[in-house]
């Protein structure tokens, strides 16, 4: 399935693309309820502590030294390092109150720092968080533990590399966005292609075994003639993963985009012709489009997950994990354990005060129905491996789908007559023409749209 390529057929893109969940969780955030409690984070912590997979862990570092205009992350901007080490303390607190309600027997088999920009901190701090950690969890060894790290190439020295290494890393994602001089302007993102290969070579001089790089299309003042020239430099830097993103401006939501010329920025058809850009030249380039924005080499993992049906979808994106416990810490941080959503706090100053208080830092969740954890699942069927089998997924919760999901197989007719899916009695196939659009499918299954607005989303492509 993974080596197929996507088609290009800009009408039928035009009339599916509508605004719609990115389902990193399902349900979505919106979805969460502030009613969320002390006893229903037991209860998980309960279902987590008796199940038998392994765990997750995810911190959010949210200090940036600047300001990326088109940024839609929980961050703070300031050159005030010494803001960095109570957060960490906050944050080995967090650990530590968990862990004494957890079984830390269980392997953590993955670990993720995201952001902000987690290199922001100092190296004594990379290792002091590190350490922290190790003491509350039981990481597997070595490079058994998928460890990985977002950096931003402009803002960072390569001695750092080898820190993040030496403390355990061993996966690196860097956020390269474009390499046109006006464009990095027009966003406020400055990192040149030599800094990105200086990064690059220390990361596979020091055993690395993976390395991402993010663009993203639509950017103020970027057109398909400058676009083509960054993914030449990024093309030619040879990175084993790239994902492509599409910018979604909402100033309404994210008031640093309100920095943003919108006279600046490309019409939709020219946003179109980036992205048909981008697959005909990652795929030219030997790229397999693993889906969902997300391109790798043939010989990464995300692509030999997803031949063998072990792909996985969560808030970092795609995954190699497919069934760990997902514990995050850290302000805005979302866990996903024992079958249930937690969210932090997105402000620092209650986060920190929350955590110094010993109160747990959540502010919302939701515990998932038997009925969401069905639609979760074939969801992530769906968007990880662009096919369903019925007897599998009726043996599986024991229901009949024909049955269950009738008014939906339904709502897929004008999709079948697009050839966007093929559906038979024994399931449903995504073609290679509905990969691009597979938000759009996964909409159909979605319950929670019929009755919430799709205003807070992007569009699908």
């Amino acid at each position: 399935m993974s080596s197929v390529n996507v088609p290009w057929d800009p009408e039928l893109l035009k009339r599916y693309d509508l605004q719609g969940p990115r389902y990193t969780s399902y349900p979505t955030a919106p979805q969460f309820l502030e009613s969320f409690d002390a006893q229903d984070f037991a209860q998980a912590i309960a279902k987590c502590n008796a199940s038998e997979r392994d765990l997750s862990l995810y911190f959010h570092i949210p200090f940036c030294e600047t300001l990326c205009y088109y940024c839609g992350c929980n961050k703070i901007v300031t050159h005030h390092k010494e803001r960095a080490m109570p957060y960490l303390e906050a944050l080995e607190r967090e650990m530590s109150a968990i862990a004494t309600q957890l079984d830390t027997t269980k392997p953590v088999a993955q670990l993720h720092w995201g952001g902000g920009t987690p290199t922001y901190i100092s190296e004594s701090e990379m290792r002091w968080l590190m350490a922290a950690t190790r003491r509350h969890f039981n990481l597997l060894p070595g490079d058994a533990l998928e460890a990985s790290v977002e950096v931003h190439p402009g803002r960072m020295s390569v001695d750092k590399i080898y820190c993040l290494r030496d403390i355990g890393f061993n996966r690196l994602s860097m956020g390269v966005q474009d390499f046109d001089p006006d464009v990095q302007k027009a966003v406020n993102r400055y990192n040149s292609v030599e800094q990105v290969n200086a990064i690059m070579a220390a990361a596979n001089e020091c055993g690395f075994q993976s390395i991402s790089m993010d663009i993203i299309y639509g950017l103020p003042l970027q057109s398909v003639a400058s676009l083509s020239k960054t993914l030449d430099e990024v093309i030619a830097l040879s990175p084993d993963r790239i994902s492509a993103f599409g910018y979604a401006h909402l100033p309404h939501l994210f008031k640093s985009q309100g920095l943003i010329d919108d006279d600046q920025l490309p019409a939709a058809q020219q946003k179109l012709d980036m992205l048909q850009l981008i697959i005909e030249r990652l795929q030219a380039a030997g790229y397999v489009y693993v889906g969902m924005d997300h391109f790798a080499k043939t010989s990464d993992s995300l692509v030999k997950a997803q031949n063998e049906q072990a792909l996985y979808r969560n808030f970092q994106g795609y995954s190699t994990h497919k069934g760990c416990e997902l514990l995050a810490f850290g302000v805005s941080a979302i866990s996903y354990f024992g079958d249930t959503y937690i969210k932090n706090s997105k402000d620092i100053n209650e986060y920190q005060n929350l955590i110094n208080a010993n109160t747990p830092a959540f502010v919302s969740g939701v515990s998932l129905t038997r009925e969401d954890l069905i639609r979760k699942e074939l969801i992530s069927q769906l968007i990880c491996h662009f096919e369903l089998n019925f007897a599998t997924f009726n043996q599986q919760f024991d229901i009949d789908m024909a049955q269950h999901f009738a008014p939906e197989l339904q709502a897929l007719t004008p999709m079948v007559a697009d050839g966007l899916v093929t559906l038979t009695p024994t399931g449903i196939q995504v073609n290679s023409a509905g990969r691009l659009l597979i938000r759009r499918i996964c909409m159909v299954f979605d319950q929670y749209l019929k009755s919430s607005s799709t205003a807070l989303y992007s569009k699908v492509i």
